[in-house]
């Protein structure tokens, strides 16, 4: 009897362990995540030049990010950010592209856009045009996708945004240098 109750609590010990490990990866991942929404959400007016990952393009201002998909892939069955985008993908190679968009004027975001991203590799190689999904974290909205990047090389990737009550798409180009 007393050889049973010690196996109970070293099997009580483990599962603790455990789920310390899964609270302390979620607790990371979240704070990835956010880290992410703060480097995204920066308002422009701080910015007094373009850089690679901003563009403004006549009235709209646009952020953009490339992540491992891996950043996303240690979130419980349960999490939201789990399942977004029919799930995170499995295997190297993956990566989430994310935009946040703002009006350049008023810097309000913008949350209602309907976004498609055409990346290809130098020369046009590759090239895939993938829908830019609306993702609701901390009661903002960006949109994103995960996509496939497979070799180091520079990206051409094309955001085509419409807006309702705005008759005509913006277009927004970024160049994105990557390497394993």
């Amino acid at each position: 009897m007393l050889h049973s109750a010690r196996y109970r609590s070293e099997a009580a010990a483990f599962a603790l362990a455990r789920e310390y490990r899964s609270v302390w990866r979620q607790c990371l991942l979240t704070l990835l995540a956010i880290a992410l929404m703060f480097v995204l959400a920066t308002s422009h007016a701080s910015a007094t030049s373009e850089d690679e990952n901003y563009r403004v393009a006549d009235s709209l201002a646009v952020y953009l990010g490339v992540l491992p998909a891996a950043m996303v892939r240690g979130h419980p069955k349960a999490h939201p950010e789990a399942s977004m985008h029919d799930g995170v993908p499995s295997g190297a190679h993956q990566y989430h592209v994310v935009a946040a968009l703002f009006d350049a004027r008023s810097g309000a975001r913008i949350e209602n856009a309907a976004v498609t991203a055409t990346v290809s590799g130098l020369g046009n190689v590759g090239r895939k045009t993938i829908e830019l999904q609306p993702m609701a974290i901390a009661r903002t909205v960006t949109y994103g996708n995960f996509l496939t990047l497979l070799g180091t090389d520079r990206y051409d990737i094309q955001l085509q945004i419409s807006i309702p009550g705005r008759e005509d798409p913006f277009q927004v180009g970024f160049e994105y240098q990557h390497t394993r």
